[in-house]
Protein backbone atom coordinates (compact mmCIF):
# COMPACT_ATOMS: atom_id res chain seq x y z
CA UNK A 1 0.00 0.00 0.00
CA UNK A 2 1.25 3.66 -0.99
CA UNK A 3 2.19 5.83 1.76
CA UNK A 4 1.58 8.44 -0.35
CA UNK A 5 -2.11 8.35 -0.36
CA UNK A 6 -4.40 11.49 -0.52
CA UNK A 7 -6.33 12.00 2.45
CA UNK A 8 -10.15 12.10 2.15
CA UNK A 9 -11.05 15.66 3.48
CA UNK A 10 -14.61 15.30 5.19
CA UNK A 11 -17.19 17.90 4.68
CA UNK A 12 -19.36 18.51 7.47
CA UNK A 13 -23.24 19.55 7.16
CA UNK A 14 -25.40 21.41 9.32
CA UNK A 15 -27.98 19.56 11.46
CA UNK A 16 -31.65 20.80 10.98
CA UNK A 17 -34.99 19.02 11.72
CA UNK A 18 -32.88 15.68 12.67
CA UNK A 19 -31.13 15.62 9.20
CA UNK A 20 -27.86 16.80 7.69
CA UNK A 21 -28.56 19.27 5.11
CA UNK A 22 -26.08 21.20 3.32
CA UNK A 23 -26.40 25.12 3.36
CA UNK A 24 -28.70 26.37 1.16
CA UNK A 25 -25.86 28.70 -0.32
CA UNK A 26 -23.19 25.87 -0.69
CA UNK A 27 -20.80 27.52 1.05
CA UNK A 28 -18.34 25.82 3.24
CA UNK A 29 -15.42 27.03 5.04
CA UNK A 30 -11.77 25.33 7.00
CA UNK A 31 -11.44 23.96 10.72
CA UNK A 32 -7.92 24.49 11.67
CA UNK A 33 -6.33 23.35 15.13
CA UNK A 34 -4.71 25.67 17.62
CA UNK A 35 -1.89 25.10 15.22
CA UNK A 36 -3.70 25.79 12.09
CA UNK A 37 -3.32 22.41 10.76
CA UNK A 38 -6.33 21.38 8.50
CA UNK A 39 -8.79 19.29 9.62
CA UNK A 40 -12.14 19.35 7.93
CA UNK A 41 -14.57 21.44 6.07
CA UNK A 42 -17.70 22.47 7.96
CA UNK A 43 -20.96 23.96 6.51
CA UNK A 44 -21.22 28.23 6.44
CA UNK A 45 -24.68 28.09 7.42
CA UNK A 46 -26.60 31.36 5.31
CA UNK A 47 -29.86 33.31 7.03
CA UNK A 48 -32.18 30.39 5.03
CA UNK A 49 -30.38 28.37 6.91
CA UNK A 50 -31.83 29.70 10.02
CA UNK A 51 -35.10 30.30 9.37
CA UNK A 52 -35.01 26.20 7.94
CA UNK A 53 -34.15 25.90 11.88
CA UNK A 54 -36.39 28.40 13.66
CA UNK A 55 -39.17 26.61 11.46
CA UNK A 56 -38.03 23.16 12.57
CA UNK A 57 -37.72 23.93 16.30
CA UNK A 58 -41.45 25.12 15.92
CA UNK A 59 -42.29 22.38 14.33
CA UNK A 60 -41.03 20.57 17.11
CA UNK A 61 -42.39 21.67 20.48
CA UNK A 62 -45.58 21.10 21.05
CA UNK A 63 -44.22 17.38 20.89
CA UNK A 64 -41.29 17.69 23.19
CA UNK A 65 -43.07 20.42 25.65
CA UNK A 66 -45.82 18.09 26.23
CA UNK A 67 -43.67 14.90 26.71
CA UNK A 68 -43.29 14.16 30.28
CA UNK A 69 -40.45 15.40 32.57
CA UNK A 70 -39.79 12.21 33.22
CA UNK A 71 -39.26 11.09 29.81
CA UNK A 72 -37.36 14.04 28.80
CA UNK A 73 -35.01 13.04 31.18
CA UNK A 74 -34.64 9.91 30.12
CA UNK A 75 -34.04 10.95 26.84
CA UNK A 76 -31.31 13.51 28.18
CA UNK A 77 -30.01 10.69 30.25
CA UNK A 78 -29.77 8.66 26.74
CA UNK A 79 -27.66 11.34 25.51
CA UNK A 80 -24.88 11.10 28.17
CA UNK A 81 -24.93 6.91 27.37
CA UNK A 82 -24.10 7.55 23.54
CA UNK A 83 -21.19 10.23 24.24
CA UNK A 84 -19.47 7.97 26.95
CA UNK A 85 -19.21 5.60 23.68
CA UNK A 86 -18.04 8.14 21.87
CA UNK A 87 -15.47 9.32 24.18
CA UNK A 88 -12.36 8.96 22.79
CA UNK A 89 -13.47 11.07 19.31
CA UNK A 90 -14.52 13.51 21.64
CA UNK A 91 -11.72 13.77 23.30
CA UNK A 92 -9.36 13.63 20.25
CA UNK A 93 -11.45 16.79 18.70
CA UNK A 94 -11.69 18.79 21.80
CA UNK A 95 -7.91 18.30 22.14
CA UNK A 96 -7.46 19.52 18.44
CA UNK A 97 -9.52 22.40 18.99
CA UNK A 98 -8.44 23.72 22.27
CA UNK A 99 -5.45 23.01 22.34
CA UNK A 100 -5.27 21.46 25.52
CA UNK A 101 -3.56 17.96 26.80
CA UNK A 102 -5.21 14.74 26.12
CA UNK A 103 -6.08 14.11 29.94
CA UNK A 104 -7.27 17.46 30.26
CA UNK A 105 -8.99 17.06 27.17
CA UNK A 106 -10.43 13.68 28.99
CA UNK A 107 -11.46 15.93 32.15
CA UNK A 108 -13.72 18.41 29.65
CA UNK A 109 -15.25 15.41 27.69
CA UNK A 110 -16.14 13.76 31.42
CA UNK A 111 -17.72 16.72 32.81
CA UNK A 112 -19.67 17.62 29.40
CA UNK A 113 -21.02 14.41 30.01
CA UNK A 114 -21.67 14.74 33.42
CA UNK A 115 -23.44 17.81 33.24
CA UNK A 116 -26.09 15.75 30.24
CA UNK A 117 -26.67 13.19 33.57
CA UNK A 118 -26.92 16.41 35.94
CA UNK A 119 -29.49 18.41 33.68
CA UNK A 120 -31.39 14.73 33.20
CA UNK A 121 -31.96 14.66 37.03
CA UNK A 122 -33.70 17.86 37.51
CA UNK A 123 -36.25 17.64 34.28
CA UNK A 124 -38.80 16.23 36.66
CA UNK A 125 -37.79 18.52 39.68
CA UNK A 126 -38.29 21.59 38.59
CA UNK A 127 -41.68 21.96 38.65
CA UNK A 128 -42.26 21.06 42.12
CA UNK A 129 -38.62 23.32 43.22
CA UNK A 130 -40.01 26.49 40.56
CA UNK A 131 -43.73 25.79 41.16
CA UNK A 132 -46.51 26.89 43.91
CA UNK A 133 -49.38 26.83 45.88
CA UNK A 134 -50.75 30.53 46.18
CA UNK A 135 -52.55 31.23 49.40
CA UNK A 136 -55.65 33.60 48.69
CA UNK A 137 -58.42 35.16 50.10
CA UNK A 138 -61.03 33.59 48.77
CA UNK A 139 -62.88 29.96 48.09
CA UNK A 140 -60.19 29.31 45.61
CA UNK A 141 -57.10 27.46 44.56
CA UNK A 142 -54.11 29.24 43.00
CA UNK A 143 -51.58 27.12 41.93
CA UNK A 144 -48.19 28.62 39.81
CA UNK A 145 -46.39 26.18 37.29
CA UNK A 146 -43.62 26.35 35.20
CA UNK A 147 -43.94 26.03 31.73
CA UNK A 148 -41.14 25.97 28.36
CA UNK A 149 -40.43 29.23 26.56
CA UNK A 150 -40.55 28.03 22.98
CA UNK A 151 -38.22 28.82 20.58
CA UNK A 152 -34.48 29.20 22.13
CA UNK A 153 -31.75 30.49 19.85
CA UNK A 154 -28.40 29.71 21.36
CA UNK A 155 -25.27 31.59 20.44
CA UNK A 156 -22.81 28.92 22.28
CA UNK A 157 -19.31 29.88 23.62
CA UNK A 158 -16.67 30.45 21.37
CA UNK A 159 -13.53 29.38 23.92
CA UNK A 160 -15.36 25.97 25.04
CA UNK A 161 -16.32 23.56 22.01
CA UNK A 162 -18.09 21.27 23.90
CA UNK A 163 -18.55 21.09 27.88
CA UNK A 164 -19.56 25.21 27.44
CA UNK A 165 -21.79 24.03 24.63
CA UNK A 166 -23.59 21.28 26.63
CA UNK A 167 -23.87 23.74 29.14
CA UNK A 168 -26.07 26.22 27.83
CA UNK A 169 -27.78 23.12 25.31
CA UNK A 170 -28.77 21.29 27.85
CA UNK A 171 -30.81 23.52 30.13
CA UNK A 172 -32.91 24.74 27.25
CA UNK A 173 -34.23 20.89 26.50
CA UNK A 174 -34.51 19.99 29.43
CA UNK A 175 -37.08 22.11 30.78
CA UNK A 176 -39.19 21.18 27.43
CA UNK A 177 -38.03 24.30 25.13
CA UNK A 178 -36.80 23.27 21.72
CA UNK A 179 -33.56 25.32 20.00
CA UNK A 180 -31.20 26.56 17.37
CA UNK A 181 -27.66 26.30 18.25
CA UNK A 182 -25.09 28.38 16.58
CA UNK A 183 -21.63 26.23 17.39
CA UNK A 184 -18.16 27.65 17.72
CA UNK A 185 -16.97 29.68 14.93
CA UNK A 186 -13.80 28.50 14.78
CA UNK A 187 -14.27 25.20 16.46
CA UNK A 188 -17.38 23.39 15.78
CA UNK A 189 -15.97 19.69 15.23
CA UNK A 190 -17.04 18.77 19.11
CA UNK A 191 -20.49 20.30 18.31
CA UNK A 192 -20.90 18.78 14.46
CA UNK A 193 -20.17 15.17 16.63
CA UNK A 194 -22.25 16.04 19.11
CA UNK A 195 -24.94 16.93 16.28
CA UNK A 196 -24.70 13.38 14.85
CA UNK A 197 -25.07 11.48 18.63
CA UNK A 198 -28.58 13.55 18.83
CA UNK A 199 -28.99 12.01 15.62
CA UNK A 200 -28.96 8.63 16.81
CA UNK A 201 -30.49 9.36 20.54
CA UNK A 202 -33.68 9.34 21.48
CA UNK A 203 -34.31 13.22 20.96
CA UNK A 204 -36.97 14.14 18.41
CA UNK A 205 -35.91 15.68 15.06
CA UNK A 206 -35.72 19.37 14.82
CA UNK A 207 -35.52 19.55 19.23
CA UNK A 208 -32.01 20.69 18.53
CA UNK A 209 -30.62 22.34 15.47
CA UNK A 210 -27.18 22.82 15.21
CA UNK A 211 -25.81 25.64 12.62
CA UNK A 212 -21.89 25.74 12.02
CA UNK A 213 -20.94 29.44 10.34
CA UNK A 214 -20.44 32.80 11.32
CA UNK A 215 -21.95 34.22 14.16
CA UNK A 216 -22.18 37.70 13.27
CA UNK A 217 -23.60 36.55 10.29
CA UNK A 218 -26.40 34.24 11.64
CA UNK A 219 -26.77 36.16 15.21
CA UNK A 220 -28.94 39.18 13.66
CA UNK A 221 -31.32 37.32 11.55
CA UNK A 222 -32.41 34.66 14.92
CA UNK A 223 -32.38 37.87 16.96
CA UNK A 224 -35.09 40.03 15.32
CA UNK A 225 -36.75 36.38 14.09
CA UNK A 226 -40.42 36.20 15.21
CA UNK A 227 -40.93 33.11 15.79
CA UNK A 228 -38.12 33.03 18.50
CA UNK A 229 -38.98 33.19 21.99
CA UNK A 230 -35.56 33.74 23.83
CA UNK A 231 -31.74 34.79 22.62
CA UNK A 232 -28.71 33.01 24.75
CA UNK A 233 -25.91 35.72 24.15
CA UNK A 234 -23.27 33.65 25.74
CA UNK A 235 -20.96 33.23 22.13
CA UNK A 236 -21.95 36.27 20.50
CA UNK A 237 -19.07 39.37 20.52
CA UNK A 238 -19.07 42.06 22.76
CA UNK A 239 -19.38 44.59 20.09
CA UNK A 240 -22.46 42.94 18.50
CA UNK A 241 -24.57 42.60 21.52
CA UNK A 242 -26.19 45.79 22.28
CA UNK A 243 -27.39 45.56 18.47
CA UNK A 244 -28.78 42.28 18.65
CA UNK A 245 -30.79 42.71 22.55
CA UNK A 246 -32.10 46.11 20.49
CA UNK A 247 -33.43 43.41 17.87
CA UNK A 248 -34.49 40.98 20.03
CA UNK A 249 -36.85 43.73 22.28
CA UNK A 250 -38.84 44.47 18.64
CA UNK A 251 -40.62 41.03 19.06
CA UNK A 252 -40.16 40.78 23.32
CA UNK A 253 -37.63 38.29 23.59
CA UNK A 254 -36.46 36.79 26.63
CA UNK A 255 -32.75 37.78 26.72
CA UNK A 256 -30.19 35.95 28.49
CA UNK A 257 -27.03 37.90 28.90
CA UNK A 258 -23.29 36.36 28.85
CA UNK A 259 -21.97 37.28 32.61
CA UNK A 260 -17.97 38.01 31.39
CA UNK A 261 -15.52 35.29 31.26
CA UNK A 262 -17.53 31.80 32.46
CA UNK A 263 -16.26 29.20 34.21
CA UNK A 264 -17.58 26.28 32.36
CA UNK A 265 -16.41 23.39 34.87
CA UNK A 266 -17.53 25.38 37.58
CA UNK A 267 -21.30 23.04 38.89
CA UNK A 268 -24.23 24.38 37.49
CA UNK A 269 -26.94 25.57 38.68
CA UNK A 270 -30.70 26.00 38.02
CA UNK A 271 -30.29 29.45 37.03
CA UNK A 272 -30.06 28.46 33.01
CA UNK A 273 -33.35 26.29 33.94
CA UNK A 274 -35.43 29.30 35.32
CA UNK A 275 -34.30 31.36 32.47
CA UNK A 276 -35.89 29.06 30.17
CA UNK A 277 -39.52 28.53 32.07
CA UNK A 278 -42.43 30.80 31.69
CA UNK A 279 -44.68 31.35 35.22
CA UNK A 280 -48.46 30.25 34.19
CA UNK A 281 -50.33 30.95 37.29
CA UNK A 282 -53.76 29.14 37.38
CA UNK A 283 -56.98 29.94 39.75
CA UNK A 284 -59.48 26.78 40.17
CA UNK A 285 -62.35 27.49 42.47
CA UNK A 286 -63.08 25.15 45.36
CA UNK A 287 -65.72 22.48 45.42
CA UNK A 288 -65.44 22.46 41.28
Amino acid sequence: MSDNRVTVAKTYKLYVGGAFPRSESGRSYQVTDHKGGFLANAAQASRKDARDAVSAARKAFPGWSGATAYNRGQVLYRVAELMEGRREQFVAEVAGAEGVAIKRAQSIVDAAIDRWVWYAGWTDKIATVLGAANPVAGPYFCFTVPEPTGVVAVLAPQDSSLLGLVSVLAPVIATGSTCVVVSSQERPLPAITLSEVLATSDVPGGVVNMLTGRTTELAPWLASHADVNALDLTGSPDSLRADLERAASGTVKRVLRAGGDQDWARQPDIGRLRAYLEAKTVWHPMGV
